[in-house]
Order: C-alpha cells, then structure tokens, then sequence
C-alpha cells in the first residue's frame, strides 16, 4: 500500500514536471549596447543585467506559463531604477533613487499557443510608483524594482490576458 502511494506520488511529479519543462521563453536583447541605461553602455555591468534579467523571465515562464505556451520577448531598450548622479564624485558607482527615475522597458513580444499566436504587441513597461512597492523595498535581490514591475506585467499579459491600455 505505502509502495503505490510512493508511486503515485513520483508519477504526479514527473507529469507536473513534464507540463512545466514544455513551456518555453526565449529573450532577445536588441543592440543592449545602445540602450539608454548606463549600466548597458558598460560591458561587464550589461552581461550581469541580461543573465539576470533572462533568468527573471525564465522563471516567470515556469511559474505562469502553460505546456503548449512559447513566449518571445524581444527587449528593444530598458532603463533600470535610479540613476548615477556624476556631480556627486564618491558615489559614482551608486544609483540614486528617485520618483523621477523609474524602471522603464520597450517591450516586442508573441505568445503562442500551440503554434497559435493568443497574444502579440509592442509596449513600454513602466512603473512610476516603484518606490511605493513594500516587496521590492525591502528586498535584498539584485533590480528588485524591475523584476517586481516585469513579474506584474508578465502575469497580466500572459496569464490574466489583459490588453495594454491606450
């Protein structure tokens, strides 16, 4: 009795397995190099950014997506929270946050589902009240604002299907 339920229990995870591995994102970053944001200007610092940023989508495809489901994401420029503020010579290497200075990204994306494109379009992600976010605030985790501000975005595009306004 306990070796069937052993079973049971191992056949449920490698099907739960199976249906997540089957969904798919694939992130493009478009001439990072020209984007807006300093840190993309900076080779070292832009590779940090992109891996992070590829693992964030990553994982919000295994979270949301369904088997079936392939996402494209085409990143046409991004501008991270904060800015660098030069005038003041010991902090050249800190961002400073402001209202004024959110997380901004260009977004080109196509959801599909099996080979059916369910949703496509061009957008600019913004989040103006970032530094409102209690979640991102008081995270430790490395662009905490914009991993927050893409995961809503993420969850309203492809799970929720909301369209963008305007």
């Amino acid at each position: 009795m306990r070796a069937s339920r052993i079973a049971t229990a191992m056949l449920a995870a490698l099907l739960l397995g199976t249906a997540g591995a089957a969904a798919a994102v694939n992130v493009t970053f478009v001439k990072p190099e020209k984007y807006r944001d300093e840190d993309f200007r900076n080779a070292s610092k832009r590779e940090g950014v992109i891996r992070e940023l590829t693992r964030h989508f990553e994982r919000l495809d295994k979270r949301y997506l369904t088997a079936g489901e392939k996402l494209e994401i085409t990143v046409l420029d991004a501008r991270l929270a904060g800015r660098y503020e030069r005038w003041q010579p010991t902090f050249n290497d800190v961002r400073i946050l402001r209202d004024t200075t959110p997380p901004r990204f260009v977004i080109r994306y196509t959801l599909r589902q099996n080979g059916k494109i369910i949703a496509s379009g061009e957008e600019t992600v913004s989040d103006l009240s970032y530094m409102w976010r209690a979640s991102a605030r008081n995270s430790t985790e490395r662009l905490a604002y914009e991993k927050d501000m893409l995961r809503d975005w993420f969850r309203k595009r492809f799970v929720e299907l909301k369209p963008p306004r305007g």
